[in-house]
């Protein structure tokens, strides 16, 4: 029972320091001149998903989306409050959710180190859908539009938010093993 118990505060504090990192490294943006910011928070889920189980990567992005729709300035911007996940980008922030639980499955299924960079990539899509479905539902933009101002200005930085959270998690996996698990 010992074992356990100390399991589950070895998972919860991690969970706690990767919702902490979402706290403070989200709001750090840089407006691309249109609606939607570029943002650390995906970089902070790729390395949540590729170093915590599944119930620790979505349970950190659930407690920092909680933070933030209480009003802490948690979102791009130093944006919070449930306005703000109503918003055109709520969609987006909602996603982080979903994202997080296919990185982590994908990247659990497979034991290579392919499965890494495709499971972020898998992740990735499915914000892009959830998000741009969700910004086109608020704007009544036509699909077109809104890809061309919500998903193709992202794919470089997420193609190097992926490249250093790969690196980073290939690093940082068998230093940080005795805490993730």
């Amino acid at each position: 029972m010992r074992k356990r118990s100390l399991t589950t505060v070895r998972s919860l504090s991690v969970t706690a320091i990767f919702s902490a990192l979402l706290c403070v490294l989200a709001p750090l943006s840089v407006p691309l001149g249109g609606l939607v910011p570029i943002s650390l928070a995906t970089f902070v889920i790729y390395l949540a998903s590729a170093l915590l189980d599944v119930r620790s990567s979505v349970l950190s992005v659930i407690v920092y989306i909680l933070l933030g729709a209480v009003g802490l300035p948690v979102f791009s911007g130093w944006q919070g409050g449930v306005g703000k996940l109503l918003g055109v980008t709520g969609g987006y922030i909602i996603g982080y959710i979903p994202m997080a639980f296919v990185i982590s499955i994908t990247r659990s299924l497979f034991s290579r180190k392919w499965a890494l960079p495709v499971s972020m990539l898998c992740g990735t899509l499915v914000l892009y859908v959830i998000g741009t479905v969700w910004f086109v539902f608020q704007t009544k933009n036509p699909l077109l539009s809104a890809l061309s101002s919500c998903v193709l200005p992202f794919i470089p930085g997420d193609a190097v938010k992926i490249a250093l959270a790969c690196g980073f998690s290939f690093a940082l996996k068998r230093p940080l093993s005795r805490f993730l698990h």
